[in-house]
């Protein structure tokens, strides 16, 4: 089984080698059919402090680091200008 992916952006960088990413779903409500953002945070581990304020980044889900840090950071996908 392949682990989970998420795309999300850094909203906390302020942690030793731990970044807090925020992952947006869109759902559509059931009864009023309205379209909702759901906002999910992770704590994820940033093993080189690489991650900035604002970056756009994809996590992957791993074994328990700690916890609260159960996923890691895979990739930046782009990088904030803040």
């Amino acid at each position: 089984m392949a682990a989970k992916e998420r795309i999300g952006q850094v909203v906390s960088d302020k942690m030793d080698k731990t970044v807090v990413v925020a992952v947006e779903t869109r759902v559509q409500h059931d009864k009023y059919n309205k379209i909702m953002v759901r906002t999910q945070r992770y704590k994820v581990h940033d093993e080189e402090n690489t991650c900035k304020l604002g970056d756009r980044v994809k996590i992957s889900e791993t074994r328990p680091l700690s916890k609260t840090k159960r996923w890691v950071v895979a990739d930046i996908l782009s990088s904030s200008d803040v």
